[in-house]
């Protein structure tokens, strides 16, 4: 089984890959402003579990991840020739609520600090 260190390696390059495929080689439009927010991989290397967003939010997001799982297959083959892994991990899709979590945070506080502002 590999390290922490090096499961967190490949993970942080699939994100790179998966990222820079988005941008310059997968065309379908349902993936259009989508971006990686992290990859988790598990230690026998079997899953890796890739968290979307959206700028627009969570209103596409079964959009995306179905757009996610058709390119699923293309984006597995092109990390396999990229990465030099033995066995190369499944790629699992789910949607990441933490970009927009952090935005309502910012928007509440915002919110509260007018309000201080006022009084």
């Amino acid at each position: 089984m590999p390290s922490g260190v090096r499961l967190q390696r490949i993970a942080d390059r699939i994100r790179q890959e998966v990222s820079e495929m988005l941008v310059r080689e997968i065309s379908d439009p349902r993936l259009g402003q989508v971006f990686i927010t992290d990859v988790k991989v598990d230690r026998e290397l079997s899953y890796a579990d890739v968290f979307v967003s959206a700028v627009e939010g969570h209103e596409r997001s079964k959009e995306i991840l179905a757009g996610m799982e058709s390119a699923s297959g293309f984006i597995r083959r092109a990390l396999a020739g990229r990465l030099d892994l033995r066995i190369f991990p499944r790629l699992r899709f789910h949607w990441d609520p933490t970009p927009e979590n952090a935005d309502h945070i910012e928007m509440v506080l915002a919110d509260l600090r007018d309000k201080t502002k006022e009084k």
